[in-house]
């Protein structure tokens, strides 16, 4: 647990056995969260056929520079058609939410429009439509329950490209193979 208790800038890592196939394998950045409340986006879910250059297009942003070909992810099941961008802190704006040292969301059309532009941008980024959400208490509950292991995150986590490899990778940051989880929870 972090500081006070709370999980921001910690990654989530679903543990077999689910039973929300929504979060099955997921690997999710905790972006916030307090007392009230937690956010994230899973950073694991790509969305077929979906990439940041298409998802411009769609929205009439007109690229001056070549935007790499990134897919957009799944952030997860809330507000899905709602965009999220989160990013390295060397882009920062008026409403960019500080998460890590290093790593900030922006949830606004300026974002978008620094990733299509030279100077200013984000070194990396990943762009996620919707949000995973727990209200007070529930995030606390289901880590208890053994719904989801916890990691430190790290930017090959949350940016990297191989989004089938991300939920091993992250058991294998805990020193987890993932041959060897049970669905089921015991207690000592």
């Amino acid at each position: 647990m972090m500081e006070g208790g709370f999980f921001s800038g910690q990654m989530l890592i679903a543990m077999p056995g689910i039973t929300d196939p929504r979060f099955e394998r997921a690997v999710i950045l905790v972006c916030a969260h307090d007392a009230e409340h937690a956010m994230g986006v899973a950073v694991n879910r790509p969305v077929e056929g979906l990439t940041v250059p298409d998802l411009l297009e769609r929205l009439r942003i007109t690229a001056t520079i070549t935007v790499p070909p990134d897919l957009v992810v799944v952030g997860g099941p809330v507000e899905r058609e709602r965009g999220f961008v989160v990013h390295t802190d060397d882009y920062r704006a008026e409403h960019s939410l500080a998460i890590s040292p290093g790593v900030a969301l922006t949830a606004t059309r300026e974002v978008l429009e620094a990733m299509a532009s030279p100077g200013g941008h984000p070194r990396r980024a990943l762009m996620a439509l919707g949000y995973a959400g727990w209200g007070a208490g529930q995030l606390e509950d289901e880590i208890k329950r053994n719904t989801w292991l916890t990691c430190d995150a790290d930017e090959a986590l949350i940016f990297g490209h191989e989004h089938d490899r991300k939920w091993g990778r992250a058991l294998a940051k805990l020193g987890v193979d993932p041959e060897r989880l049970s669905a089921a929870a015991g207690r000592a």
